[in-house]
């Protein structure tokens, strides 16, 4: 009897043991998007940061230090070969997503991609590629899909609460024309542009409601730099239609509405941050509070936390094939409006 309790316990405490282990987080790219992460990691039980990769030691030395991080490199490499990370946030340009996802993953390497995952559907093929490759977990960090509003709306309008959607607007712009030419925003060769850093939240919500769309009609006014700097588009469904807009060269409404049979949704502003949301059913308008914890990154940390603990190596929120429908989107976005890059 004695021998058969001394074995639950020691077993029992091994469960402790591994229930305490925390993830251990790396960044690729301590820029200002990876310091926003830092600080919601935080606020996430079963993680913590652990190291820091920048092209810049002294950069890489400053971030560890700001946000507690054990480990510093001065490449990328070193991060992707060292043994005290187990999950990558790819926090770097565009340009470079595809290409440090996939060093990582075939370090072994879990990775959180920053959005878009990939330039375009052929990049995001290879990156899926290698994670089914290496068997790890790869997602792309598109966090307003874990916002508490967002989900709680695709909820409602899944259990048809506003009856059939048939109207969905949503937008996302402000002005950055004033920004240094070279900066990301408005360079060519960094993939510059309204399209694929914003304009990706409107096309997203609008595939995450009322799926992929059987026609788009977009157009796109450019910069003197040559990027696409303002975008409009309609996505028209059998029986919906969305009209969406992104663009750098104004400060526009950033309200996201959802029109139904029986009602309508509206995400407050800026919806793709959103603290609540306003239902109107029946002739009655009702705001509901529903604050993110922190900025609203710890959402996506918590969704990746539960898949690498469930032994997961992709999320049935935001799939694999959900960024590959994505970027396929923004595809036939940019070919309709002749949005290229020097690079292609």
């Amino acid at each position: 009897m004695l021998k058969i309790r001394s074995k639950i316990h020691y077993i029992w405490e091994n469960q402790e043991s591994v229930m305490a282990e925390k993830i251990r987080w790396g960044i690729v790219g301590p820029g200002r998007i990876a310091q926003s992460f830092a600080q919601d990691l935080k606020l996430v039980e079963g993680g913590e940061l652990t190291a820091v990769a920048s092209r810049s030691l002294d950069r890489a030395r400053e971030f560890a230090d700001e946000y507690g991080a054990a480990h510093s490199y001065g490449s990328y490499q070193e991060i992707f070969e060292a043994d005290t990370v187990d999950v990558l946030y790819i926090a770097t340009p565009h340009t470079s997503h595809c290409e440090l996802s996939i060093e990582a993953m075939n370090h072994g390497k879990h990775v959180l991609c920053e959005k878009p995952m990939g330039i375009d559907a052929d990049q995001v093929k290879m990156m899926v590629s290698a994670a089914k490759k290496n068997e790890v977990f790869l997602m792309e960090a598109l966090w307003s899909r874990f916002n508490p509003s967002i989900l709680k709306v695709k909820q409602m309008v899944d259990e048809g609460i506003i009856g059939e959607v048939a109207f969905l607007n949503a937008n996302f712009g402000f002005y950055a024309l004033d920004r240094d030419e070279d900066s990301r925003l408005l360079n060519p060769d960094l993939a510059g542009g309204s399209l694929l850093d914003i304009g990706i939240y409107p096309i997203f919500l609008a595939y995450l409601i009322l799926g992929k769309p059987d026609r788009i009609e977009a157009i796109s006014k450019f910069h003197s730099t040559g990027i696409e700097a303002q975008t409009s588009m309609i996505f028209d469904y059998p029986y919906a239609q969305a009209l969406l807009s992104s663009g750098l060269r104004s400060k526009i409404s950033m309200k996201a509405e959802i029109g139904g049979s029986e009602g309508s949704l509206y995400l407050q502003e800026r919806w793709h941050e959103t603290q609540g949301y306003i239902a109107e059913l029946d002739g009655d308008e009702k705001s509901f509070d529903l604050p993110t914890k922190g900025i609203g990154y710890s959402h996506e940390i918590e969704e990746v936390h539960e898949c690498l603990n469930s032994g997961l190596l992709q999320s049935d929120k935001w799939s694999l094939q959900n960024s590959l429908d994505l970027v396929n989107l923004l595809d036939e976005v940019r070919s309709l409006t002749d949005t290229t890059f020097p690079f292609e």
